[in-house]
Order: structure tokens, then sequence, then C-alpha cells
């Protein structure tokens, strides 16, 4: 991507360079084209304003680029604080849902295990209940509703995480498609016979900045990202083998409908 932003920039410095005696300075210090007819002056300090001027200075589609861009990092810091606050281990993995399974089981009571799985809505919660739904079908099936359940919570906390992600690709594609904005726009500049320099600067600065907020943007973002997905690993196979010393026990468990009978 960098050699992308740094050929056409190359070109337009050159090109301007070679443009540059084009446009002469007179004795009284006023600047003045090959023809000698002179130069505005107000022209010639165009484009060399700060940040601000760059954005509303790119034109329509530059602001709606740059309105791209920042919408881009907000979707990402939204998306970075919900996944940091929901991938926890008291989120996933409650120690009171816990303890209470743990108890149940102790007892050889698997509804109130089930009901304690109700009580309290969690990924773990939520595996555990399809073990104790099938307790009377057989260990085997219940292994294969745990791994079903598993694969289909792991599967919903990754697609929180991949929004993070997007974000992240998103962020370098709109901060190339504003350099080509840019360069579009220096070379339109340097068609027009006698290039105005400060729109020139102007333009190749539009193309830089938005390259820069792009990687704003997508470093910070994919850093998160991985970091985040790296956590919710760790607590998926800690989970996972955490639901399997619980449910050991029921193979030796019977239903308190089938222990009446």
């Amino acid at each position: 991507m960098l050699g992308l932003v740094a050929a056409p920039v190359a070109a337009t410095v050159a090109a301007a360079q070679d443009a540059a005696p084009a446009a002469q300075q007179q004795g009284g210090g006023e600047l003045v084209d090959a023809s000698g007819k002179a130069v505005d002056g107000e022209q010639k300090k165009s484009g060399s304003g700060g940040f601000m001027d760059v954005v509303f200075g790119s034109g329509v589609l530059g602001v709606i680029l740059w309105a791209a861009l920042f919408g881009d990092g907000a979707a990402a810091i939204y998306f970075a604080v919900d996944c940091w606050v929901l991938i926890k281990p008291n989120k996933i993995m409650p120690q009171t849902l816990i303890a209470k399974v743990q108890g149940a089981m102790a007892e050889g009571d698997v509804m109130k295990a089930l009901n304690a799985c109700k009580d309290e809505p969690s990924p773990m919660a939520n595996i555990l209940a399809s073990a104790f739904q099938h307790v009377e079908e057989g260990f085997d099936i219940i292994q294969e509703a745990v791994n079903a359940a598993a694969d289909l919570e792991t599967e919903r906390i990754m697609q929180r995480l991949t929004w993070i992600s997007v974000c992240s690709n998103l962020a370098p594609s709109l901060g190339l498609l504003g350099t080509v904005q840019g360069m579009i726009m220096c070379f339109a500049t340097l068609a027009s016979g006698v290039p105005d320099i400060g729109a020139l600067a102007g333009n190749i600065s539009q193309a830089l900045w938005t390259t820069a907020g792009g990687l704003v943007v997508s470093i910070p973002s994919l850093t998160i990202f991985y970091s985040i997905r790296n956590n919710a690993n760790r607590l998926i196979l800690r989970m996972t083998a955490l639901t399997m010393e619980l449910i050991k026990d029921l193979r030796n468990v019977e239903v308190e409908g089938d222990a009446q009978a």
C-alpha cells in the first residue's frame, strides 16, 4: 500500500518541479507565469491551511471519505469496548453458576442444575443446559449436544469480534480511495497548464492525510482484535474443559422421574 501511495506522489512532485519554471518572480516580488501574466496572491496561498482545510477543501467526495473514516473509527471503538466488556470470565462462565451446578450435581439433582442454568443465562449455561436436557438419552448423546452447543456459542462470540476486524480492514481501503482522489486532483491541477503550487500541495496533503487516517484507525483496531480474540479462545477452552468436568457425573445420574419409577 505504501508503494501505491509513494509512486504517484513522487510522480506528481517531479511534474510540479518540471512545471515550476513556468511561474517566475519579477524583480518587484510579483509572481508571474511564462507569458508574463501575474498570478493571484490568494491563489498562491491556496492549499496552505491545516487539517480542517484539507478535509473541507477536498470536495464532496473528500468530505464523504473523511466522514466514512471517522465513522469507521467510531464503530471500531464501539465494538472493541463491547467485546472487552462481554468477553470476560464472569460473563462467559459465572462463578455463581458453577457453584450452583456443582452443588446440584453433588446431590444428583439434574433438574436443579438445569434450573440454575436458566436462572443465570450465559454461554456456559447454554452449553450445560443442552447437556441436562438430553440426560435421558445416554452420555454419548449428551456429549454430542454439548459439542454442538459449544460450537454455537463460540460462533456467537466470534461474530461479535469479526466486526472489529471488518473496521480494521475497511479503514486502509478508505484511506487508499482518498489517496487516489488526491492524486486525481493533483494531475488535474497539473493539466491546467500553469499549476497552482499551493493547490498542488493541498492535493498531495489530501492524499497523504487520508492514507494516514486509514492507518491510524486500522493499526489499533487490528491489535485490539487479535488481543481480544486470543483472550476469547483461552476462555472458550477453559469453559469447554470445565463443562466436561461438570457433566462427567451424568454417567451415573438418574432423572428424578426415572428414580421414582
